[in-house]
């Protein structure tokens, strides 16, 4: 196993359900400093785990460990930590309570705190349902953390992302083999029909009118190699029960549901940390215009906006161009004084 496990034990959950036992998996990089304070946070995302974050680590990046002690923890609902898959009756399956994205934040505050005894992060990072994440640490704990890059991510889930989603949902639920989420075996067929929806959202218009997963570093040989290699490799052992529950915890998405808030623009205006927010020119789900009313509102924030074809996988680590700019302004955020 290459993760290590903090167990959590019985978490009251936002929506007043109790998640018993809960597990928070984790893995770390790096070595923290005898006074605790050169460590990172950096969620996952939607389906991911803890080693499809590892694009952005590394010698001589911003993330290297030989400089920070960098903290990836898995999202509730990933299959590694406590989710539908893993959780024991009657918690199981379909009867897997919702999770928010304050839900995760605050198990990972634990995580830090209790674990590891940290008072003060750096920086918290991360992509999509990781930039979500981060909005939340910045205000959860305003105190605790310095600096904050969310990239091709929303402090809230717009109705149009709500709408996307939708389409997702559907098409794991329509297989009969799904039986309300009670299957035995995976419905392969629920899985393959998601990825065909994603397919469509992940990457844009250009992406595609210049068939750019026909070359480097993608290099598929047409469009049906890319849309089985690629997406339907992307989900296909991916447990649908799973996919759901974090797909309810993104849709509901809000920062301005954090206890003691209003709204979301009023949360937005209590981040405190130093902030660059990092969209991607043409990400169809997370677009710069959102992100653009988002910095309007939060008193220390800067938006960056990362150019190019590769929609919301611009986040994703898979261009090196896009790696190397998503690098270039974290290099930039920890040498500013936070």
């Amino acid at each position: 196993m290459d993760y290590d496990i903090f167990e959590l034990g019985d978490i009251r959950l936002q929506s007043g359900s109790t998640l018993p036992d809960a597990r928070l998996a984790y893995q770390t990089y790096g070595t923290l400093d005898a006074d605790g304070t050169n460590a990172i946070v950096y969620p996952t995302w939607y389906s991911g785990q803890h080693y499809d974050n590892e694009w952005l680590i590394g010698a001589g990046m911003a993330l290297d460990p030989s400089r920070y002690f960098i903290i990836i923890p898995n999202m509730l609902g990933n299959g590694l930590s406590s989710s539908p898959s893993n959780t024991p009756p009657p918690h199981d399956r379909a009867r897997f309570p919702h999770v928010t994205m304050y839900d995760n934040v605050q198990a990972q505050h634990r995580l830090v705190t209790e674990r590891f005894g940290i008072q003060r992060l750096e920086l918290v990072t991360g992509w999509s349902m990781g930039a979500g994440q981060t909005y939340q640490w910045a205000v959860s704990y305003p105190d605790v953390v310095r600096r904050i890059l969310p990239f091709c991510g929303a402090a809230k889930t717009s109705v149009h992302n709500i709408v996307f989603l939708e389409g997702v949902k559907a098409a794991l639920t329509a297989d009969p083999a799904w039986r309300n989420g009670w299957y035995d075996e995976q419905p392969t067929t629920a899985l393959r029909a998601m990825s065909r929806v994603y397919a469509g959202w992940g990457f844009c218009q250009q992406f595609y009118r210049e068939k750019t997963y026909e070359r480097e570093p993608l290099g598929y040989g047409s469009l049906e190699d890319f849309l089985v290699g690629f997406w339907e490799r992307l989900f296909i052992n991916r447990d649908v029960n799973n996919l759901l529950a974090m797909l309810w915890t993104w849709q509901h998405a809000d920062l301005g549901r954090t206890p003691g808030f209003a709204d979301v623009q009023e949360a937005l205006a209590s981040i405190r940390a130093r902030s660059i927010v990092m969209p991607a020119q043409q990400d169809l789900y997370f677009p710069p215009e959102d992100n653009e009313w988002e910095v309007r509102h939060m008193p220390r924030a800067e938006l960056r906006v990362i150019p190019g074809a590769w929609g919301h996988f611009a986040g994703g680590g898979l261009n090196p161009v896009d790696t190397a700019f998503i690098d270039a302004a974290l290099k930039e955020l920890l040498a500013a004084e936070p």
